[in-house]
């Protein structure tokens, strides 16, 4: 995950968001989950960059699209107790994989926060569409 593409991922996120009627927070991490790249739009809300860059490091911790977790953390899910702020288990972030010929593995994440969660999934999807076609 470099600088350049990580700056595409969250154009292509904002540009997701106008087409959505959404205002939006979008992150982009390596696959330490560390944060590349965070743009939030003028207006968006208020808790939008913690979410998403806690969207997209759940996405590359747990290696799972966080619309997936959910049923997973609820009562009597194999996650019930995951706990801590770092993650979020609601939709909008997305891991974004990587071949190296042997193994796939997570190669970063991207996060996004402000609209309604299928907005936030789209922004998300159209971010990893870049890292997919890099």
């Amino acid at each position: 995950m470099d600088l350049e593409l990580a700056l595409r991922m969250t154009e292509a996120a904002l540009k997701q968001a106008v087409r959505e009627g959404a205002l939006v927070s979008v992150a982009v991490v390596d696959a330490g989950g560390h944060l590349v790249s965070f743009q939030r739009m003028a207006g968006a809300e208020i808790a939008g960059p913690v979410l998403a860059p806690g969207k997209a490091y759940t996405s590359v911790a747990l290696r799972a699209a966080t619309a997936d977790l959910a049923p997973l953390v609820a009562p009597g899910g194999e996650l019930f107790g995951l706990t801590g702020d770092r993650f979020v288990c609601f939709g909008g972030g997305i891991p974004l994989w990587a071949d190296n010929g042997e193994v796939e593995r997570v190669a970063g994440g991207v996060g996004v926060s402000g609209g309604t969660i299928s907005q936030d999934v789209a922004c998300a999807e159209a971010a990893a569409l870049v890292w997919r076609t890099r």
